[in-house]
C-alpha cells in the first residue's frame, strides 16, 4: 500500500522532547477528527514513556526509531530528535516510502542533504523539511508583491533573528549544532525564498560565549553561537543575515527588503508586513486575521492535506539544500574569510490570486 492511501493519515513520532509536546501535538490534534491518527512514538530515553502515554495517550512507545522506518501501519514519520540526527534518521524514513516532516536543519552535511534529495526524487513518499515559512501568508503576500514589481528590482536585503541561547538540551552546542542551524535557517529560508537562489556567500562565525549552562551543568561550546552571513544573489543583489546565541533583545523587523522603488518588511514573525514605495510616499500596513494565526508547524497540517490529494508539497528538499549549503559554507568561510560559491540551486514558489489589501 502506497503511504497515505487510507482516509487517515497514520503518524508515528520520533523524539518527543518539547517540540513535539509543545508544538506538533496541538496542531495534530487541531486537525479535523479523522484526518491524522497518532500511531506510535519513540525516544532515546526510556523515561518518557510513562510521559508520551499520559500526555499522547500512545501505549505503543520504542527506543529504536527503526522499528517506526519498518511499521507498515505509519504512513508518516515526524523527526523532531536533537539536529545532529535528522539526516540519518529521515534518509531512513524517506528511503523505506514514509511520508518524512523532518525539523530544520534537513541535515548537518552536505553529503547527508544530498542523499535526502536525491532519496526523496525516487521515494514513494513526500519529504517536507523545515522551516516551513514559505506557506505563511505574509511570506506568499511578500513573495507576490516582490513579483508584480511593488518595490522595483532588490537591491538589498537584512535579516535580524536571535536571543541569549537555550538551557534545556546540551546537544545545541555540541559539534552539528549552533544557531546559524537553530535560528539563522529561517531567516535564509526567508530570503532565499523571496529573493531566488544564491550565487555566493561569506561571513563571520565564531563561538562569542565558549561556556554554556545546560541542563542545570556548565559545558564547554563546540557550535557557533555568532554569525554575519553576507549572501550575495547575483546582480548586484545582496542580503546581511544576523543571528546567534549572542543577542540580548532586539526591536528591528525580523526581515527587510530594499528596491529600487520601495521597502517592504516583515511585522513580528511572519505576522503581516509593512510596505513603502516611492511613489505614495507612505507606509501601508497589512496584517490581518490569516497573518496572525499562522505558525510554523502548518508544515504538518500542508503535509496531510498533500498526501490524501496526492500533490507535491509546496515545501521543497531542494530548497532546504540550498539553504543548509549556504549555511555549512559559511561555517567555513569562517575559518578564513575567503567567499565560497554556492553549487546548488531550487525553484522558487510561485503563488496565484489576488494581492491583499
Amino acid at each position: 500500500m502506497l503511504p497515505g492511501t487510507r482516509d487517515t493519515v497514520r503518524i508515528g513520532v520520533i523524539g518527543c522532547g518539547n517540540v513535539l509536546q509543545e508544538m506538533y501535538y496541538p496542531r495534530a490534534r487541531a486537525l479535523s477528527p479523522g484526518l491524522v491518527e497518532l500511531v506510535a512514538a519513540c525516544d532515546l530515553e526510556e523515561s518518557r514513556r510513562e510521559l508520551v502515554r499520559g500526555r499522547l495517550g500512545l501505549t505503543r512507545f520504542s527506543t529504536d526509531y527503526r522499528e517506526l522506518v519498518d511499521a507498515d501501519d505509519i504512513d508518516l514519520l515526524l523527526v523532531l530528535t536533537p539536529m545532529q540526527t535528522h539526516g540519518e534518521i529521515a534518509l531512513a524514513a524517506i528511503e523505506a516510502g514514509k511520508h518524512v516532516l523532518v525539523e530544520k536543519p534537513m541535515a548537518t552535511t552536505l553529503e547527508q542533504g544530498r542523499r535526502l534529495v536525491e532519496a526523496s526524487r525516487t521515494s514513494r513518499g513526500y519529504l517536507v523539511p523545515a522551516p516551513h515559512v514559505v506557506l505563511s501568508p505574509t511570506f506568499q503576500d511578500m513573495r507576490k508583491r516582490i513579483q508584480g514589481g511593488d518595490i522595483g528590482r532588490v537591491h538589498l536585503a537584512r535579516a535580524l533573528q536571535g536571543w541569549s541561547g537555550p538551557d534545556w538540551g546540551q546537544w545545541f552546542y555540541r559539534k552539528g549544532g549552533g544557531s546559524l542551524f537553530d535560528l539563522g535557517v529561517y531567516s535564509i529560508t526567508t530570503l532565499t525564498g523571496l529573493i531566488g537562489p544564491a550565487r555566493r556567500v561569506t561571513a563571520f562565525v565564531g563561538i562569542a560565549n565558549p561556556e554554556r549552562v545546560a541542563e542545570g551543568e556548565t559545558i564547554t561550546a563546540e557550535a557557533d553561537d555568532n554569525e554575519q552571513v553576507l549572501i550575495d544573489f547575483g546582480d548586484q543583489t545582496y542580503a546581511v543575515v544576523t543571528t546567534g546565541y549572542t543577542i540580548q533583545e532586539h526591536r528591528r523587523p525580523w526581515i527587510e527588503l530594499y528596491g529600487s522603488n520601495g521597502t517592504i518588511q516583515t511585522l513580528g514573525f511572519l505576522e503581516g508586513f509593512e510596505l513603502w514605495q516611492s511613489d505614495l510616499g507612505d507606509w501601508q500596513i497589512y496584517r490581518d486575521r490569516r497573518h496572525l494565526e499562522w505558525h510554523f508547524t502548518d508544515g504538518l497540517t500542508h503535509l496531510v492535506n498533500c498526501i490524501r490529494d496526492g500533490v507535491r508539497p509546496l515545501v521543497t528538499p531542494e530548497h532546504a539544500f540550498h539553504v543548509l549549503e549556504i549555511m555549512l559554507q559559511a561555517m567555513e568561510c569562517g575559518t578564513d574569510g575567503q567567499a565560497r560559491e554556492i553549487e546548488s540551486t531550487f525553484t522558487p514558489p510561485s503563488f496565484s490570486g489576488p494581492e491583499p489589501g
